[in-house]
């Protein structure tokens, strides 16, 4: 008999007459020939009332007693909606993380899976109960309760699909699916039929808030179809799998995040290692990078700029302020009123001209560009916080996003993904680990920098227009935050490109009053594609802790949750490839 995995979010369960109608699509579920496993969150605003009044007792709290009291919220859900089941005339058993044997690390208030025991749990679906699963918690191995940070209930239900081997899982919430945009920011925002798992993860570190990139994680890693449903109506919803909605149109959806802060490393000596021990430390203490951008040294110094959410800056700051004296670095700024606006779409990566047309928007509008990065799939830009809102509505519309793209055939799984399932659902251990897929060296790129370039609205779209009208293709893309409001602007081209490029950028240099171009002919990229880059935080300060130790230079860096791309001299690109699949060979899976 086929399992099928429900999640019901907080909004969800708010009142017992939610949560009856919760237990009725249980009950509805199991009537067609399921065997049915429901994940619960807190009712309502229950996990909040609990931080305000830990709050009240200590300014901060011990994160085990955290731990302990916020997990309280999914037991008194999970027992309501048993009760609500049995009510309405079948069986029911709750469980908590700990009864349902679901195993973390002991990192408190951030805890990852590393296994579920699924023998009670078979059980008790073989005997006909419907088993009411506590989301956002887990045990360790010494007895100790855990719970599983934002997003919690959502990685917990795709975390028991996995290891169920469940058919789908179903995420029951308070909007009717996957939006090309946040609908209550962008009234015009389309409900999307069905997203790729890629383009999920990149939306979800991005801003869009329906569902958390560490469940979607799981669901590409073990290959879980995802159906994103309205708890209140029986609307088709977003189906998240290997397919995405089109392959024809560049961009499939938009997101903000508008409480960022700005970090800045002004003069970080241009020798290797340097980068590595600002990331390892921040991600020691456990604080989460998004943005990172570091452009081409300049006099023997680099600036480096990455952010974080605006929660995390104080803590960020001490930890980088102390670093970066010992570095030798020039010293450190930082913005706390900026926000971040993204563009995904896996078509993009098969047509040209996507970036412009995004800067070109922008500029229209009088929006200025603080940072940018690319990556194969989305492009992220930094703007002014009180910007944000009309540049994501700006972006939204140019590339009409509210339109219904043509459609595709539905794909199935990657083979070596399949594999992977497999192999991890087998031994049910490492479920959350982190998993590299490739390790990929690109020698046939050339890089431009442009430097002291005005910060001014406009000057990034002017620039890549030039570049496109020479039929120049444009690969990665990173802008930093220069000296005395100016800004550097690092970008990479086919080597055969390489002169016509330098030569665009010498006229629109002198046309804007920008210094001279410099570049190198030769550079080499490496790309570490995998699942988990940006939640597994260590992963940056891995790949410049190894290529540092092989006395490798990083000169650029770009971030997705997908991908990490580094530039490097074209000279040590294959011993750079070594060293990094040598560093991440236990995760990865070639």
């Amino acid at each position: 008999m086929a399992v099928l995995v429900q999640k019901f979010g907080g909004t969800s369960v708010a009142d017992a007459e939610k949560i009856l109608a919760a237990a009725r699509k249980a009950i509805r579920a199991k009537l067609q020939g399921y065997q049915v496993v429901t994940v619960v969150s807190a009712m309502g605003h229950t996990s909040d009332h609990l931080i305000e009044l830990a709050k009240q007792i200590d300014p901060e709290p011990p994160a085990r007693e955290m731990d302990m009291l916020l997990s309280t919220g999914e037991q008194v859900s999970v027992a309501l909606m048993a009760m609500a089941i049995h009510r309405l005339g079948h069986r029911a058993i709750s469980m908590t993380g700990a009864q349902m044997g679901i195993y973390t690390d002991s990192t408190h208030t951030k805890a990852r899976i590393r296994s579920i025991s699924t023998d009670r749990i078979r059980q008790l679906l073989d005997e006909g109960n419907i088993v009411i699963a506590a989301g956002f918690q887990g045990i360790t191995d010494t007895a100790d309760i855990t719970t599983l940070g934002r997003g919690g209930s959502d990685t917990t239900a795709v975390a028991l699909a996995a290891a169920l081997r469940a058919e789908t899982c179903e995420i029951y919430t308070d909007v009717d699916g996957v939006y090309t945009t946040d609908p209550r920011l962008v009234p015009e925002a389309r409900r999307v039929s069905r997203i790729s798992y890629d383009e999920m993860l990149e939306l979800a570190t991005a801003g869009a808030g329906v569902m958390h990139n560490r469940s979607i994680e799981f669901a590409k890693r073990f290959s879980v179809p995802v159906h994103v449903r309205s708890s209140f109506s029986d609307l088709p919803g977003t189906i998240i799998s290997w397919t995405p909605e089109s392959r024809d149109v560049p961009v499939c959806g938009a997101a903000a995040i508008l409480k960022e802060a700005r970090i800045t490393v002004r003069g970080v000596p241009d020798k290797p290692g340097n980068a590595a021990v600002i990331f390892s430390r921040l991600a020691a203490r456990n604080i989460p990078m998004d943005m990172i951008v570091q452009n081409v040294a300049a006099g023997g110094r680099a600036d480096i700029s990455f952010t974080v959410f605006q929660e995390e800056l104080p803590a960020a700051l001490r930890v980088v302020e102390e670093t970066a004296r010992e570095i030798g670095a020039e010293g450190v700024t930082y913005d706390e009123n900026v926000a971040k606006v993204s563009v995904v779409g896996l078509g993009m990566a098969k047509q040209p001209g996507v970036a412009q047309r995004m800067f070109r928007a922008l500029a229209d509008k009088g929006i200025n560009i603080l940072m940018i990065t690319t990556s194969e799939i989305k492009i992220s830009v930094l703007v002014q916080r009180d910007q944000a809102v009309e540049a994501l509505r700006t972006v939204h519309q140019a590339f009409e996003l509210h339109k219904e793209p043509p459609s595709v055939a539905e794909e199935s799984r990657p083979e070596v993904v399949a594999n992977d399932r497999e192999r991890i659902i087998g031994r049910l251990h490492g479920m959350e680990d982190l998993v590299i897929e490739s390790i990929c060296l690109d020698e046939t790129q050339g890089c431009v920098t442009l430097s002291e370039i005005p910060d001014r609205p406009g000057l990034a779209a002017k620039l890549f227009r030039q570049v496109a009208d020479r039929n120049i293709v444009v690969d990665m893309i990173v802008q930093s935050v220069g000296r005395e409001d100016k800004a550097m602007m690092s970008f990479t081209v086919p080597q055969g490109s390489y002169e016509e490029a330098m030569t665009a950028c010498q006229a629109f240099a002198e046309e804007i009053g920008a210094a001279p171009p410099t570049g190198r002919p030769s550079v080499a990229k490496l790309s570490i594609l995998g699942t988990g880059l940006k939640s597994h935080i260590s992963v940056a300060g891995r790949t410049f802790q190894a290529l540092a130790a092989a006395q490798i230079n990083v000169e650029m860096i770009s971030t997705s949750e997908v991908r990490l791309n580094v530039v490097v001299s074209g000279d040590t690109g294959r011993q750079a490839l070594a060293v990094l699949r040598r560093e991440f060979a236990p995760e990865l899976i070639e």
